[in-house]
């Protein structure tokens, strides 16, 4: 049926032949929410798991702490008060610390943002619970019914923000198991952008994004990779489409409507209770520093110097040892299992090292655990000549060839060697890249290292703000879509990096890498 047909329809001959052109998916969620008779969504669910996993956290960090340090509260109360009676207060204190929690945001954003995570609540959590637990402190220590004890207070401030993380990302998990989770998502737009879009939504599930389809008056031609997708109708329907099929979110995504007539239709929407999403113009420039401030008013996007400051540099060095040093501690012996597994599983060195460009346009040698047979390993010191003969041979198949000139990587190498398949899908062979962390040669967060060939090719005008800051182990693409992305998508969001850097990007990158490891989304 056309966008003119659809216009005429009749409203039950438009929902039945709409809804017939929705994927099985869709039909179940929709026919599962009609079900239940009840329209429980995302943020409904996610504001009590929340809560309850806040109040678990502290109940249990502050009975543990009651319980090793010998029936002294770690919240301010100590010797003077009977165990029972601090226990009781501190019961009665939960509703606060819920209140302060709303304060602080941390109930709200999953409904907003779809990429929302633990990660990105620890500086909340952190924050929260070390101005509540110092505060108890500090007024328990100015008044005369207690006299609280600084290990208890630093016991439980410790355990209150590993266990309330812990059983937030527990929650988080639980929830996304369920139909309520899943947002019933429309893309206002058909064109690039709006593609572009949906194709980013298809790549991660974890979002709970479940795309019901397009509207546009003027779309364009389909992509190939968008499977189900499919027209719903013009903009002017939209409202009546959110009420058929339970939308929760529009992404508004540079449709041809007039801007007068996209205004009014946002300002239609706010109305019906459903989530709106705007792609800014000029987004590929926009990046995780973005800020907003206005003349008179009208919000301004503020977008820093692509560079990082010295003091920034010196900080982020710091930062890198700080948490390198103890890090390969803890992993050396799981360093050591790995290069036995390498050593026995086939001939030749544990440590690979290839050349690529660094900080200033300096060449390092990045190290990791050899993956591949050892002929097979390119550059003169592994299989020479005969690596590189073995590698044009692959390149000649055209879909091989293909792959590698999008990712530098192939999905299935045949190269690569048992261990190696298991370290590159945990993406465990680039743990001895923390000893180039160690000299200097990179950072824990950044732009991936390059080869010369990909800095000259894909890089462009580009190239001397990348080697502006050394290369990372992890990185800003790494943690948005790994291998999936396109080397567009890459480039920008190097760039968007550097351009947004703080601390505490780099803390979230870090955490969020954690979780990419976990689920091995992307690797190869």
């Amino acid at each position: 049926m056309t966008t003119a047909e659809l216009t005429t329809a009749s409203p039950a001959a438009l929902a039945a032949e709409l809804e017939s052109a929705l994927d099985p998916r869709t039909r179940e969620i929709l026919e599962r929410r009609r079900a239940s008779g009840v329209v429980r969504r995302r943020g409904w669910l996610v504001r009590r798991m929340l809560a309850a996993a806040d109040v678990l956290g502290l109940t249990l960090a502050f009975f543990f702490a009651l319980w090793f340090f010998n029936g002294d509260s770690a919240t301010a109360l100590t010797d003077r008060i009977d165990p029972r009676l601090e226990a009781l207060f501190f019961l009665l204190t939960l509703p606060a610390w819920v209140v302060m929690a709303k304060l602080y945001g941390l109930y709200e954003r999953d409904e907003e943002r779809t990429d929302h995570s633990t990660a990105d609540d620890f500086g909340g959590v952190f924050h929260m619970i070390t101005v509540g637990a110092w505060g108890v402190f500090v007024i328990g220590t100015l008044t005369p019914f207690a006299d609280p004890q600084l290990d208890k207070i630093i016991g439980f401030w410790f355990l209150a923000i590993a266990f309330v993380c812990t059983f937030r990302a527990s929650a988080r998990a639980y929830c996304r198991r369920q139909v309520t989770y899943l947002q019933n998502t429309v893309i206002v737009g058909a064109g690039d952008v709006g593609q572009l879009i949906a194709k980013k939504y298809l790549q991660h599930p974890e979002y709970g994004i479940n795309l019901v389809g397009f509207v546009d008056a003027e779309p364009k031609t389909r992509r190939d990779d968008l499977g189900h997708l499919t027209l719903l109708g013009a903009p002017p329907e939209l409202p009546s489409l959110i009420k058929l099929f339970d939308v929760e979110r529009v992404v508004i995504a540079f449709s041809r409507e007039a801007h007068d007539e996209t205004l009014d239709l946002i300002r239609r929407l706010k109305d019906l209770d459903v989530q709106v999403d705007v792609v800014p113009r000029l987004f590929e420039v926009l990046g995780p520093g973005v800020e907003l401030h206005t003349v008179e008013g009208v919000p301004l996007v503020g977008l820093a110097p692509p560079r990082l400051s010295r003091s920034s540099y010196v900080l982020k060095r710091a930062m890198d040892l700080v948490l390198t040093v103890p890090g390969i501690i803890v992993l050396a012996p799981l360093l050591a299992i790995i290069a036995v597994a390498v050593k026995l599983d086939s001939r030749g060195p544990v440590i690979y090292q290839h050349e690529r460009v660094g900080r200033r346009g300096n060449l390092i040698n990045v190290k990791k655990f050899r993956t591949m047979r050892l002929e097979a390993c390119r550059g003169e010191a592994y299989g020479g000549e005969a690596a590189e003969s073995e590698f044009r041979a692959l390149m000649a198949d055209p879909d091989l060839r293909a792959q590698f000139a999008a990712s530098y990587k192939l999905q299935r190498d045949p190269r690569v060697t048992r261990v190696g398949r298991i370290l590159r899908k945990t993406s465990l062979d680039e743990l001895p890249q923390l000893f180039n962390v160690l000299a200097g040669e990179l950072s824990l967060v950044g732009p991936r290292p390059l080869v010369r060939e990909e800095l000259t090719e894909f890089y462009g005008d580009q190239a001397e703000r990348i080697l502006t800051v050394p290369p990372g182990v992890t990185g800003y693409w790494q943690v948005n879509g790994r291998s999936g992305l396109a080397y567009e998508d890459r480039v920008r969001l190097d760039i968007a990096y550097i351009a947004g850097w703080s601390l505490r990007l780099d803390l979230a990158i870090l955490a969020r890498t954690v979780r990419v490891m976990l689920s091995r989304s992307g690797a190869c």
